[in-house]
C-alpha cells in the first residue's frame, strides 16, 4: 500500500460517511476534499519541484481504487483532478509557477472536450464557450479545457485544430444547478461557462502534441513518468476510480450477505447461487484489476527502456482499459441483483455503488465501439483512420 493510501484509510470511515452526504450536496464535502489534499492525493503525479511526489502510475491507480472502494464519488475527483498534474509538468514553467507558485495544493479542473473556441489575438486567444462534466470544479482554482482554434469571426478553422487552455477561475463561472443526475452525484461534475476571456499563449497546449508525446520531449522532460502515453495515463484514474467502486460493492455485498437470511428461510451463505455469484463477481473484478495493473507496469517498462509504444500497442492497452471498467460493472449488475430487497433502500450504500458504477462506464473513454475495432483492425495489418484513432 502506498504512503498517500495509508494516509486516507485512517479516514475511511469518515470518508464513507461524508459520501451520503456529498451525494445530498451534489458535490465533494469540505470534509472528504480535506482529507484528499492533506493526503496528498492530488499531488501524486506533480513535479517535485513543486511539491509533488512523482509516484509510479501503478501506485497512482491503487490509490484511486482504493478510494473509490471508500466513496466513488471521492475516487472519480482523485482519478480526474489527479491527472491534470502530470500535463501541467510539461506546460510552459510560468503557468505552473502561477498555478503552484503560492499554494502546492492548488487544484485544477478539466474537461479537455473542445467545447468552445479560441480565436487568436496578438498575444495569445479569446475564448468562448460553455464546458460540461467539471468533476471536482466546487475546489479548484483553475482548469484545463479543450477548445478549438477560431478564425477571425470565431468560428472554428478547418481541419479541425483542438487545443489545452490553462485559466483560473476568475476567467470562468461555475453553474451551479447543472449538475443533478443518478450516479457520481458527489463529483459536483458541474458546467462551466467562459464570455470573452484573454488566454495569453503560453497557457494553451496543442492537444496533438500533448497527446503524441511531443509536448513532453519540447518540454525537456526526461523522467519515466510523464513520458508515459497520454491515452494510458488519461483514462487510468477514471478506470481504476469504476474498478474501485466495483471492489467497494463486492466488499458492500458481502458484508451485508453474511448473517442474511432469505425469504424462504435459506441462509445466504448456504444458497449455493449466490455462492457462485459472489465467486464469479470476485474474479471478474480482480481480472479488470489486474489487466488494467499489467498494462500500466508494461508501458512503464516500455518507457523506461526507450522502447516506442506504438499504435497498436496503444489501442490494445485502450481495450484493455476499456474491457476492465465494463467486466467490473458486469459484476456489479450480477451481485446487486442477489442483494435483495435491503440494497435499495438509500440508506444503504449498495445502492451508491450501483448508480456511480453505471454513471462511470458513462464516460467517454468507456466507450468501446472505436477503441475495439482499431485494436482488431490494427492487429489484422489495417490502418484506422478519423475517430477510430482519437484518443489512442
Amino acid at each position: 500500500m502506498g504512503q498517500v493510501l495509508e494516509r486516507i484509510e485512517q479516514f475511511a470511515e469518515e470518508i464513507r460517511a461524508e459520501g451520503v452526504e456529498g451525494d445530498r450536496l451534489m458535490r465533494l464535502t469540505d470534509t472528504s476534499a480535506k482529507r484528499l489534499r492533506e493526503s496528498g492525493a492530488i499531488r501524486m503525479l506533480q513535479p517535485k519541484q513543486h511539491g509533488g511526489l512523482e509516484v509510479h502510475p501503478r501506485e497512482f491507480a491503487e490509490t484511486v481504487m482504493g478510494i473509490a472502494a471508500m466513496d466513488g464519488a471521492a475516487g472519480w475527483v482523485t482519478g480526474i483532478v489527479g491527472v491534470h498534474p502530470w500535463e501541467l509538468a510539461f506546460a510552459d514553467p510560468k503557468v505552473q509557477e502561477e498555478i503552484w507558485g503560492a499554494d502546492q495544493d492548488t487544484w485544477v479542473a478539466s474537461p479537455y472536450a473542445p467545447m468552445g473556441v479560441a480565436k487568436q489575438v496578438d498575444g495569445g486567444y479569446v475564448l468562448n464557450g460553455r464546458w460540461s462534466f467539471s468533476s471536482g470544479t466546487d475546489h479548484c482554482q483553475w482548469a484545463f479545457l479543450g477548445a478549438l482554434l477560431g478564425d477571425e469571426n470565431g468560428a472554428p478553422v478547418m481541419p479541425p485544430v483542438p487545443l489545452h487552455v490553462i485559466l483560473p477561475r476568475s476567467d470562468y463561472q461555475i453553474v451551479a444547478d447543472s449538475w443533478d443526475v443518478i450516479g457520481l452525484r458527489g463529483t459536483g461534475s458541474k458546467d462551466l461557462i467562459v464570455k470573452d476571456a484573454f488566454i495569453p499563449s503560453y497557457r494553451t497546449m496543442l492537444a496533438s502534441e500533448v497527446m503524441d508525446g511531443t509536448a513532453v520531449k519540447k518540454a525537456g522532460r526526461t523522467e519515466t513518468l510523464y513520458n508515459m502515453p497520454f491515452s494510458c495515463m488519461f483514462p487510468l484514474g477514471i478506470t481504476s476510480a469504476v474498478v474501485g467502486i466495483a471492489e467497494g460493492a463486492l466488499a458492500c455485498h458481502i458484508a451485508a450477505q453474511k448473517d442474511r437470511v432469505a425469504i424462504t428461510g435459506t441462509k445466504i451463505k448456504e444458497d449455493p447461487y449466490v455462492l457462485y455469484a459472489i465467486g464469479e463477481a470476485a474474479a471478474e473484478i480482480a481480472a479488470s484489476r489486474a489487466a488494467l495493473l499489467e498494462t500500466v507496469d508494461r508501458f512503464w517498462d516500455m518507457t523506461e527502456a526507450g522502447t516506442e509504444i506504438d499504435f497498436e500497442a496503444r489501442a490494445i492497452g485502450r481495450r484493455t482499459q476499456t474491457a476492465a471498467a465494463w467486466r467490473a460493472v458486469r459484476a456489479v449488475d450480477e451481485i446487486f441483483a442477489r442483494s435483495g430487497g435491503g440494497a435499495l433502500h438509500y440508506k444503504f450504500p449498495m445502492q451508491r455503488f450501483f448508480r456511480d458504477a453505471h454513471a462511470g462506464i458513462a464516460h467517454a473513454i468507456h466507450v468501446p465501439g472505436s477503441i475495439f475495432h482499431s485494436s482488431a483492425l490494427t492487429q489484422l495489418g489495417g490502418e484506422p483512420q478519423g475517430i477510430h484513432r482519437a484518443m489512442i
